[in-house]
């Protein structure tokens, strides 16, 4: 199978057909279930950082937890090359080569992480780096890094010399270009010029990290200049510099820049816009040129150019703009019978639009399908895009788009080429189309119609693996294996108890809502009281369509007995009931609530109740530790415990007393805090 994911390529066991390509300076990884490399990989991947863990488990599905080896390839143009510094860390053994040559070699069966440093002179070129990673026994981590050795008594080795050069000449500037050198250590570019006849000077026109300089310092006089460009590195190293490259500057004087453009403004959104400004007096004026942008300053661009190639003769402009949302600026230049053109104006006040321009994305080629996972919808990434985009939105309806009928928005704000609906009612016929939307809520082209059936499905995620179930103080700890059915929608999971020798079911509730807890991850902490209660925890899949087993019908179960954290049988105050109607304990953080409805008004002689009093039992002293100083009034209706003990099970007991000073037996209540 192949599979796209985060960009990286990823190819399984069982199709070696399919190769994977991983671009430099990426890795490619490929995983082995063997320490020797040997046999073909059990899985092929990209990888950009070498630097996993994957404590005792299995590198990838598929793989031993022991006795396994990883290998990262990747070849690169290293430019002028120069030292750098390998480092490596692994359990277990970790061998570092270059281009075959062995770099380090940590080749051991070792219980912690042993760790590398090695300092490599990389020749100049492109050159293959090999890690090769094993596991024999135990927990697995593997990283490695390289970077360049950068201070200056190190690295001696130039970069090499700029290649690629070019220049041209535009609007009395000179624009010097290049292309990027490979040096992992490169600094910048340092952009020299010489007046023909001279010499370069030793201080270079413009230092610039950038593969290109514009020049606009050049004066216009007609004279002839020279560029050259030198590489950089972190440890000043200079390269030598490029081949001299030449142009002639134009000889003349452009016209003042135009006036007055600065008090053009408007209120609210515009549709047209109307410029005026101060007319220039030059005797060789050819007309003036608009540009416009949504930013500022406006650049000066044929892009921003709006009003044609032909001047305009007079000082003013008027035209429609783009109803696209964004604020526009103006800047005009005055320009002269010789092509000479003035400095931009000042620009003008900005001119609000209303976006009412649909986005360019277009989902092409739209077709559907129906899997275990719901209905995937798949387009053509588009070739044309905007700004704005903000995603594809995913429409479903009863009738086909054309007839207008009522439609439900399944999907929003997606960015790739695909969208699953997992909501499909089976039994039922679905309309789909996907359309881009921007920003402000517009909608492009919609797509083809697509009409799909929704078959469904009546067959159960299979019965999950590697449930453990671990008591606690405070309940109980439960951990599994991610299910990779298709389909799957959440986990539940059921407590059982016996009754009358038969296992008894409830599924855990969702404090949110009281309904049954839908889980997406694989583990759950139960959060319950340790009465030394033997229970059954039976943890199920299910689909999208609500299909799942039952604990009966094969479901994943297993056998739990709760720490017994109970009080001693001969405890004092004892637990023969205390006159109230409801007692019951919560924790909130890290304070206990214990709360109490007092009854009745009197007892049998008469004798009126006068308040409570609140005890927690002690494991360490095997006593009941009275909490209050004083009986508490019966009207507060309950009791802050703020030393209540976390991550255990605390018990309480609750007596009344009377006005003549009487204390009743106990009743009993348990919290477990988190």
């Amino acid at each position: 199978m192949l599979a796209a994911t985060g960009g990286l390529l990823t190819v399984t066991a069982g199709t070696a057909e399919a190769a994977v390509t991983s671009a430099s300076p990426v890795f490619q990884r490929t995983f082995y279930a063997n320490t020797t490399f040997s046999g073909t990989p059990r899985k092929t991947d990209c990888d950009s950082v070498i630097d996993q863990n994957w404590g005792a488990g299995a590198p990838a599905t598929g793989l031993p937890s022991n006795d396994f080896g990883v290998r990262w390839t990747v070849t690169r143009d290293f430019g002028s090359g120069g030292p750098f510094q390998f480092a490596a860390e692994a359990r277990d053994g970790i061998r570092v080569y270059l281009d075959g040559v062995r770099k380090i070699d940590l080749w051991k069966n070792v219980s912690t992480s042993q760790t590398k440093t090695a300092n490599v002179t990389v020749p100049s070129g492109s050159h293959t780096l090999r890690i090769d990673y094993v596991n024999w026994t135990g927990a697995a981590n593997v990283k490695f890094t390289y970077k360049p050795r950068t201070s200056a008594d190190a690295d001696k080795v130039k970069p090499l010399t700029p290649s690629g050069t070019s220049l041209s000449y535009s609007s009395y500037s000179a624009k010097f270009s290049w292309a990027a050198n490979k040096e992992l250590d490169l600094a910048g570019y340092r952009v020299y010029r010489r007046l023909k006849g001279s010499a370069y000077p030793p201080e270079p026109l413009a230092t610039t990290t950038s593969t290109s300089y514009t020049d606009t310092t050049l004066p216009k006089t007609g004279a002839t200049y020279y560029y050259e460009v030198r590489a950089f590195d972190r440890a000043g190293n200079e390269s030598a510099g490029t081949a001299d490259m030449a142009l002639t500057t134009a000889d003349r004087t452009a016209p003042a820049a135009p006036k007055g453009v600065e008090k053009n403004w408007a209120m609210g959104n515009v549709e047209n816009v109307s410029l005026f400004w101060d007319g220039n007096t030059e005797p060789d004026l050819a007309g003036y040129r608009v540009y416009r942008s949504i930013g500022k300053p406006v650049a000066v661009t044929p892009a921003n150019l709006v009003s044609g190639s032909t001047p305009v003769s007079g000082p003013g402009f008027r035209e429609a703009l783009p109803q696209t949302g964004d604020w526009y600026y103006y800047v005009v230049t005055a320009v002269d019978i010789h092509g000479n053109e003035s400095a931009p104006s000042g620009a003008t006040n900005e001119f609000m639009t209303q976006d009412r321009t649909p986005p360019a994305e277009t989902a092409l080629n739209a077709r559907a399908e129906e899997s275990e996972a719901g209905i995937t919808l798949t387009w053509d990434a588009s070739e044309a895009t905007s700004e704005d985009f903000v995603g594809y939105r995913v429409y479903r309806s009863s009738a086909p788009r054309t007839e207008g009928k009522t439609r439900e928005l399944v999907g929003e704000h997606v960015r790739g080429t695909s969208f699953t609906d997992r909501t499909a009612t089976p039994g039922t016929t679905y309309h789909y189309w996907v359309v881009a939307a921007d920003e402000a809520g517009c909608q492009g082209a919609p797509s083809v119609d697509m009409e799909m059936h929704a078959q469904g499905n009546t067959t159960a995620p299979p019965a999950v693996s590697g449930l453990t179930v671990t008591p606690s103080e405070n309940g109980v700890s439960l951990s599994w294996e991610a299910s990779d059915d298709p389909g799957l929608d959440h986990y539940k999971i059921l407590r059982g108890r016996l009754v009358d020798g038969k296992w008894a079911y409830k599924p855990l509730l969702d404090p949110g809502n009281f309904q049954p807890w839908k889980f997406t991850g694989t583990r759950h902490h139960d959060l319950t009281t340790a009465h030394g209660e033997q229970v059954r925890y039976a943890v199920i899949a299910v689909d999208l369509y609500g299909n799942a087993l039952t604990p009966e019908g094969g479901a994943t179960t297993a056998e739990v007995t709760e720490l017994d954290l109970r009080p001693d049988a001969d405890a004092t105050p004892a637990a023969t009931g205390a006159p109230l109607t409801t007692l019951g304990a919560q924790s909130y953080g890290d304070h206990g609530w214990i709360s109490w409805i007092s009854s009745p008004e009197a007892d049998e002689s008469g004798h009126r109740p006068t308040g409570l009093n609140v005890y927690r039992w002690n494991p360490d002293t095997h006593v009941f530790d009275k909490l209050n100083a004083t009986p508490l009034p019966r009207e507060d209706g309950g009791y802050w415990d703020a030393a209540m003990p976390q991550g255990t099970t605390s018990f309480y007991r609750v007596t009344v007393v009377f006005d003549d000073g009487t204390e009743t037996g106990a009743t009993q209540t348990a919290v477990a805090a988190d």
